[in-house]
């Protein structure tokens, strides 16, 4: 089993830009795609994990999550030669959270703070959680680090700055907070 870095996406490798319904608007943080690239030169495994319930909320077939990702995956490309290793990503919504979309309205383990896409990342590419970091801009993000075993790392990028301030989310408790993620990585580098 190796460890690996969990990425959240809006917020961490992408400028927080609400709900994005055209590709073209998805844009990379500065300094994203050097850091995942230092990640991918010491071969640690690099797994984006995201909740998108636009889908959910009928803002967007899932195929449009799909070419998000692959823009966001053409962009570190082209900027560093930086590449994540797997993508999960959550379309669900429970009716009580807003979805309206029947094919995508329902309770699910894979949305954060649950563990589900952490788990099955870890069941399918035999991953330690454990020795495993989890980066994001929310509060959701650093629970659910915690609940799978993993150290949970907070940017101020995004939502971030607002979650420190109590204005977005809750309170939780992470195990650092960075700047953004090139700092993020820089901390986690020498742990591993």
């Amino acid at each position: 089993m190796q460890p690996a870095v969990f990425l959240d996406r809006d917020g961490v490798l992408n400028i927080e830009a609400g709900y994005i319904h055209k590709v073209e608007d998805l844009h990379l943080i500065p300094g994203v795609a050097q850091a995942v690239r230092k990640l991918n030169d010491q071969q640690i495994f690099c797994c984006l994990v995201s909740n998108q319930s636009g889908p959910a909320r009928g803002y967007y077939p899932v195929s449009h999550v799909e070419a998000l990702h692959e823009r966001l995956c053409q962009l570190l490309d082209q900027a560093a030669g930086a590449k994540l290793d797997a993508l999960y990503y959550c379309p669900y919504l429970s009716e009580a959270e807003g979805g309206t979309n029947p094919e995508f309205t329902r309770y699910t383990t894979w949305r954060k703070p649950n563990t589900g896409m952490l788990v099955a990342a870890a069941w399918e590419q035999d991953l330690d959680l454990r020795n495993s970091f989890m980066v994001g801009d929310k509060a959701t993000d650093v629970d659910m680090a915690h609940n799978a075993g993993c150290t949970g790392i907070l940017v101020q990028t995004g939502y971030g700055e607002s979650v420190l301030n109590g204005e977005y989310q809750h309170h939780t408790k992470p195990d650092f907070v960075a700047e953004n993620l090139a700092v993020a990585v820089e901390w986690i580098l020498p742990k591993l």
